[in-house]
């Protein structure tokens, strides 16, 4: 039974951490937020110590390692920007740490966490659930086995929609969220590598607080991508449940069926990790080099590779 501690028990994604710890047959000894609101503790580990302030929850820690009674795993589920961080952290006291998505902001952090990695010889995996997923896999096995010339045509539109609180909250600052295109499609950016190879262009045709589009050419793929929270921008057909949402990944005018099994996916991530099969720095670097590069690109005017949503967005604001 490996020991764990949950760094953002709080957040949106912090229960699929503490289901894939329970049911991986482990423990969580220790979770810290800012936010007291994690009643969710007490259906996976009642027991566990929580703590509302870092300094707190750093201190049980190195207390533990002095103890001779140091933690496997943290896991990192924290607003993004602090990421980094929190992963140096867990790296500096020996720690292997399990981090949600973006991995980090910046390319240069990536090359940070690798010094970190080796100095103190613990390692960074990272949660890139949807390569795990079998149509995901399927179609990347199709690429594989299509003629190594073809390259394929993709439509690439998500919109999921976020009310006035988002804006306000840390996830509404492009240097704590990364932005748009970081918060809500770097997992995008990261299977459409998996799936296509290599990134050879990435151009940006709009970009405001609530909606980003653009171009982007990998080895096998030309790909139009329009991400947005805007709720203006939802089709007729958007799914209606915890908020409204559209998520269409067209391939040469077949739709990519990935809205299911989602449910074990993060079960499965720490099934692999556990078993030393982990995704590592390295194999976030194609995605965080995508986005970063998405939020300080000029704006291009290039109508020819345009997703058919930009229209929308510039005729509403004519």
């Amino acid at each position: 039974m490996k020991k764990f501690a949950l760094i953002g028990a709080a957040g949106y994604i912090a229960p699929r951490h503490l289901k894939a710890i329970k049911e991986t047959g482990n423990d969580l000894v220790v979770a810290m937020d800012i936010n007291d609101s994690v009643g969710i503790m007490d259906s996976h580990f009642p027991e566990a110590e929580f703590f509302t302030e870092f300094e707190q929850f750093s201190g049980f820690v190195e207390d533990l390692k002095q103890k001779g009674e140091k933690l496997d795993y943290v896991a990192v589920c924290s607003p993004n920007y602090l990421h980094l961080p929190h992963m140096k952290f867990a790296l500096q006291n020996g720690i292997d740490v399990i981090c949600e998505k973006p991995l980090v902001l910046h390319t240069a952090d990536l090359d940070i966490l690798k010094r970190y990695e080796t100095q103190h010889g613990a390692k960074v995996n990272s949660i890139l659930q949807l390569r795990l997923h079998p149509s995901i896999i399927a179609l990347r096995d199709k690429v594989a086995a299509a003629p190594a010339d073809k390259v394929f045509d993709v439509n690439l539109t998500y919109l999921t929609s976020r009310g006035k609180w988002y804006l306000k909250s840390w996830k509404g600052f492009d240097e704590k969220s990364g932005g748009v295109a970081t918060n809500i499609g770097v997992h995008f950016y990261d299977m459409l590598h998996f799936i296509f190879g290599k990134i050879l262009h990435n151009e940006v045709h709009y970009r405001d607080e609530k909606t980003s589009c653009g171009f982007l050419r990998y080895e096998r793929a030309n790909v139009r991508w329009f991400l947005s929270i805007d709720a203006n921008h939802l089709p007729d057909n958007a799914v209606q449940g915890e908020k409204l949402t559209y998520r269409s990944i067209d391939v040469e005018g077949e739709e990519l069926e990935f809205s299911g099994g989602f449910t074990d996916l993060h079960t499965q991530s720490y099934q692999r990790i556990l078993a030393g099969q982990g995704y590592g720095v390295e194999d976030n670097r194609a995605a965080i080099e995508t986005v970063a590069e998405m939020r300080n690109t000029p704006i291009v005017n290039n109508p020819a590779n345009a997703h058919p949503l930009l229209a929308k967005v510039k005729g509403a604001q004519a």
